[in-house]
């Protein structure tokens, strides 16, 4: 209960959205200190309609992104002691990952290090809410065993990642589907293992997806999904802004049938 207690505190709108599973994150990235483009990318999650917008763990990364976004602001890092002055900036909540910028570096989190990681975040703002990203590295009962310890250890919310690791190998609608297996994987995992075990964080879907694959990651178990790079490889802000739409309506309409649908899978 002490989790649900920290999820009060965010803005009502936010938590409507998770608690109706149709929470959109726009993430800006984690690596991404480009002032400019986050305010670009902040206008165009505003403007399209999406829930939060996610942005390194910078104060004034969060003061221009609520500016320019008017969304509430979540900020990632892998430094814990980074966090509290984002805070101090405004940002509603922290995120420890997602990882996909540190692969190509040969940069592995084990989970051991993610629960260190958790900890130190958790005494440092005990209460702030605090999304924690399950490395995809992992095999899938390592990946549940893992979330239900971060929920013991402090964390709010859960994240799933795994589009670096994914090799589509066809085009078009199968293409996007293949890329976003291994996140669609683990939502469905670790949110049955969370059930089962009795813990009530929600789960958001991350990493690979796309206006296509929004519905299934409903539908595996996520009460909301994060794009990055569907959005934030766009130079154009009408483009940007006409995506997040897409994905505003992909997520909207897919949520009767992503209930009924994770119903059926939890069956």
């Amino acid at each position: 209960m002490v989790a649900k207690s920290r999820l009060d505190q965010l803005p009502s709108a936010l938590q409507a959205a998770v608690a109706e599973r149709r929470l959109l994150k726009v993430i800006a990235g984690l690596t991404n200190f480009d002032a400019a483009a986050v305010e670009r990318i902040s206008q165009a999650a505003g403007q399209g309609g999406a829930d939060l917008i996610d942005v390194a763990c910078d104060p004034a990364l969060v003061r221009r992104a609520a500016e320019a976004s008017h969304l509430p602001i979540c900020v990632s890092a892998v430094e814990p002691e980074l966090f509290p002055a984002a805070v101090a900036a405004g940002a509603a909540m922290v995120e420890i990952g997602n990882y996909d910028a540190f692969y190509p570096q040969g940069r592995i989190f084990d989970a051991a290090e993610v629960l260190e990681l958790t900890r130190r975040t958790r005494a440092l703002l005990p209460q702030v809410v605090l999304s924690v990203t399950v490395p995809h590295v992992l095999p899938l009962d390592q990946q549940e065993q893992l979330a239900v310890d971060l929920v013991a250890a402090g964390a709010d919310i859960i994240q799933t990642e795994g589009g670096t690791s994914a090799k589509p190998f066809s085009a078009g609608t199968l293409g996007l589907i293949e890329k976003a297996a291994p996140t669609l994987a683990a939502a469905h995992a670790i949110s049955r293992a969370l059930l089962a075990a009795g813990c009530e964080a929600p789960v958001l879907c991350a990493s690979g997806l796309s206006a296509v694959t929004l519905p299934l990651a409903i539908a595996a178990g996520a009460a909301g999904v994060g794009v990055g790079s569907a959005v934030n490889r766009l130079a154009d802000p009408l483009a940007m802004v006409a995506v997040v739409r897409g994905l505003r309506e992909a997520l909207g309409s897919g949520l009767a049938v992503g209930v009924a649908a994770g119903a059926t899978v939890a069956g």
